[in-house]
């Protein structure tokens, strides 16, 4: 029988202290660093700025959890480290840190009681859905690496449609990324992207940078608030129904089916468990995500997501995901 350990227990008590290595290692950009330095540990340290030993017991510790590989005192990054974690790599996604371990972030987690959101069944106040909350413009800079393999798929899948949309509205668009790549995917697609208005200029610049700017508008304010006007082929909800109650989504739902086309449709992206609530790993745990950052948001399963389309009037619906991203593409269409 093997022995029974703490190890579990102890590292997750200390996961915090592996999010520091992290910050640390982009900051320093030590990855990029290894890659060029032939995993020299003198060479590391110079390049990086670092002591000695401070670069040797920050690249042991990362080895450990698996992030590097040593031989014979010289480092080199693994597999998925330099796919994702060096600067060289057209798959970088370091920026990603700057939105998920922002001091805004794990303050909901680390800082006070987080008994108290379990207990509560969701954040104190309105956590991250506070109005013109300043960590979405964090999260438009920073996540774009993340969210660019779902947005290619989403743009794929748009433009393998038999009828392709003119006028595609981006709900809670962030940093843009799904509606620039849609309207890059068809060419006369034009894009009005909803948001706060400092969030918007983030998009703004990512359209310029995309060549699609002459196609893209903005429309600043609140989901809830704001009328989205009508005639749209598509209604992109990505990564948003989340934040909310399942009320709160049909109402969303209802009213992308009112800006709609008759024969128009929505998609979402979503974290999509399955019906266990356990699997798979990451769109699992991304309910915990929400219980501490929203009143009332969760990770919702595909049943949960028919009933909603059910009940806004969009009664086709159908959730595929799309490895190896976590996420899935939910399409609500009237039945």
């Amino acid at each position: 029988m093997p022995e029974i350990s703490p190890d579990l227990f102890i590292n997750s008590v200390l996961g915090y202290q592996k999010t520091s290595a992290l910050k640390a290692a982009l900051s320093l950009d030590l990855f990029t660093v290894i890659a060029a330095a032939d995993g020299e540990l003198d060479r590391i340290a110079e390049k990086t700025g670092a002591a000695m030993r401070g670069a040797r017991i920050l690249c042991d510790y990362l080895t450990v959890h698996g992030f590097l590989e040593k031989e014979n005192s010289r480092y080199r990054l693994a597999e998925a480290t330099q796919l994702f974690l060096s600067r060289t790599s057209p798959a970088y996604m370091g920026s990603i840190i700057d939105f998920l371990a922002a001091p805004e972030m794990i303050s909901l987690w680390l800082e006070g009681d987080p008994a108290i959101f379990v207990r509560n069944g969701g954040s104190q106040g309105l956590g991250n859905i506070a109005s013109d909350n300043p960590v979405w413009v964090k999260f438009a800079e920073a996540m774009v690496p993340f969210v660019r393999p779902i947005a290619a798929a989403l743009a794929a899948k748009v433009a393998a449609s038999p009828i392709l949309p003119r006028r595609v509205l981006d709900i809670a668009a962030g940093h843009g990324v799904f509606g620039i790549s849609v309207a890059q995917a068809v060419p006369q697609a034009e894009i009005t992207a909803l948001d706060w208005e400092p969030v918007l200029a983030v998009a703004k610049k990512n359209a310029e940078a995309a060549g699609i700017a002459d196609r893209y508008r903005t429309l600043a304010g609140s989901a809830f608030e704001v009328d989205w006007g009508e005639g749209f082929d598509l209604v992109l909800l990505t990564n948003f129904l989340h934040h909310f109650d399942q009320k709160a989504c049909v109402d969303l739902l209802k009213k992308a089916r009112k800006s709609l086309h008759p024969k128009g449709r929505v998609l979402a992206a979503e974290l999509v468990p399955n019906e266990d609530r356990i699997s798979p790993p990451f769109p699992a745990m991304f309910a915990f995500m929400m219980l501490g950052s929203t009143p009332h948001g969760d990770a919702y399963t595909a049943r949960e997501f028919a009933e909603m389309g059910a009940e806004a009037g969009l009664g086709k619906v159908d959730v595929e995901p799309v490895p190896p991203t976590p996420e899935s593409l939910v399409t609500f269409a009237p039945t």
